[in-house]
Parts: C-alpha cells; structure tokens; sequence
C-alpha cells in the first residue's frame, strides 16, 4: 500500500475495536496499531481522543450513528458483561446478545460493508459437565447466564453469515500483566509479589488451559487477517496446567515456598478434573502462532508486579 505524501505509512483499514480499554482490548489495539492498522476504540464513556468514540451498544439508534461516521473496515467485539455472578440477569441477554445483534444491524443499514467482522463468545459456552480436550465440534452446555448469552448470540450473529464476513471465537482462559486481581492467576501471582505467608485454593489438581494474553491478541490479528469466514475458532494454547503446577512455577521465580491451604469452600463437587481447547483449527488459521509457556507469562507478571509493589 502506497504511503501519504507526510512520509508516515498509510493505514491497513479501520478498526472499530468495542471493549477497548478492557483488560483484552488493551492488547489487541496495541498488536493492532503495531501492524499498521488505525483503532477506533468504542467506549461506554465519554470519548477523549481522535481515536476513541461513544458506543452504547444496547442503542441501536447510538450504533447506527457511530457507523455512519466510522465506517469501519473492520469490527472487533469484545465489549460484553463478563462477571459470571453479575446481579442483573436480563443485563447479559440486553448487552451480550441484543447489543451484538444491535451493531451488526447498524453496519447493514448504514450500508458498511466491513473486511471482517471478529465477535468474541466464550468457551464457557461448553459447560463445566465436559472433561478431556474441547473442539469446536463439542456440544455446547452452558450453565449460568453469561455462558447461555454467549451461546444465544452466537446462534443470533450466524443467522448474518450470510450477508457479513463473521468470526466467533471462543478463548478460554488466558491470563497476562493487568488483569484484575480477583481472577486466579493473579491472585496466585499477587500472593508471591507480596510474599504472603499462606494462599487459599480450591482443587489444586485440576487442569485448565491457559493462554497468555498477548498470544491472544496475535491470535485476534491473524484470524483478521486470514479469508475463511463463517467460522467458530477456540481461543486455546491446547496445553494443561494444574493449580499445583502454577504454585510450583511461582515458587521457582519467587524463591520461596508459600504455604498453600485447601478452602473446602472453592472446591466444587462437580470439578471436571481437565478442561483444554484443541487449538487445531486456530493454528490451521492463522499461521505461527505459537503459545507462550506459561512459566514466560508468570515470570512476566511477577516482574511486572514487583516493580509496582
């Protein structure tokens, strides 16, 4: 692509990128602009920048306003109500699902016809009843309102299949520097940071996979990039760590053993003893893309809290 005439290199399109300043969104716009795209972000708030617009997505008058404007080239979804014990129930089905349903109309009816439309779900979607390695083939069974919002868009955004160049994917858990402290790995990595005598866990032997947040963020660009559309892509490094194996990680970067307590109270009965994502078809998608250890992301994080502490 040809450069203006400033000498500065031209843009590889627009994005309008929802969720921006969430955890996520933070690495995404960053891997995005790197590569030569320019990032709208859409926030709630108040915009404060030439780069940054209002979007309330459960406006549907709001969003059509923004599309006419923007015209992006592409959209990246990832604004969405996340906690799973959120209060309000109907708040899930209201932004996750008629909110997404909310922008893709806007883009129809102002007539923008995007490279590629990226929405993000959740593997949360299959459940917590499914054990061994998940692909995107595996049945759905989701178990509280979030995970059954997700679902209800996804099956909503595929009935546009047909008329928008659509991704979903669905991440399972991943984890990096900046995210809140009340989600497992960085309360296993704040409890090193600070040097705390003693850390309370659940099951210390089940087996989650985890991502590294900026895999992730490469994994958003790529599968932008890449032509198949009308697709459902896990979000997955395809490996398995256990919580003991995490404390043991923590314990060889930080140079101390913790003493490590089994609250009964995080222990749930049900626990499914190894949830993974089969990263096959991502990895066929986009190409290179490799998974960052998870000793890398730990030590990454530690560092990065030990110099804030």
């Amino acid at each position: 692509m040809a450069s203006p005439s400033d000498g500065t290199p031209a843009s590889r399109g627009r994005v309008l990128l929802t969720g921006a300043n969430g955890f996520t969104g933070k690495y995404v716009r960053a891997e995005l602009e790197a590569a030569g795209y320019t990032v709208v972000g859409a926030l709630v708030g108040a915009a404060r920048g030439p780069h940054e617009v209002t979007l309330d997505i459960t406006s549907p008058d709001n969003c059509r306003r923004v599309m006419e404007k923007l015209r992006p080239d592409y959209l990246i979804h990832l604004a969405a109500i996340s906690f799973v014990a959120h209060a309000d129930a109907d708040a899930f089905y209201r932004v996750n699902v008629i909110g997404t349903i909310n922008l893709l109309q806007a883009m129809a009816d102002a007539g923008v016809t995007p490279r590629r439309v990226l929405i993000a779900s959740s593997a949360n979607v299959y459940g917590n009843a499914t054990a061994g390695v998940i692909a995107e083939t595996q049945a759905p069974q989701p178990v509280n309102h979030y995970a059954v919002s997700k679902l209800a868009m996804e099956y909503m955004v595929r009935t546009w299949n047909d008329r928008l160049p659509i991704v979903i994917t669905r991440p399972f858990n991943y984890t990096g520097v900046g995210q809140e402290p009340h989600f497992l790995v960085p309360k296993i990595v704040s409890h090193f940071v600070q040097r705390a005598p003693l850390i309370e866990l659940g099951n210390l032997d089940v087996e989650r996979d985890f991502s590294d947040v900026r895999m992730v963020a490469r994994a958003y660009r790529g599968l932008l990039e890449q032509e198949r559309t009308g697709e459902i892509v896990n979000i997955c490094s395809g490996r398995p760590y256990s919580l003991r194996a995490i404390i043991g990680h923590m314990q060889q970067i930080a140079g101390y053993e913790i003493d490590v307590r089994v609250n009964p109270a995080f222990v749930r009965q049900s626990e499914v003893k190894t949830l993974v994502g089969a990263p096959d078809k991502l990895r066929s998608l986009v190409a290179g893309l490799d998974p960052i250890p998870l000793e890398d992301t730990l030590r990454w994080m530690y560092d990065a809290g030990t110099a804030a502490h």
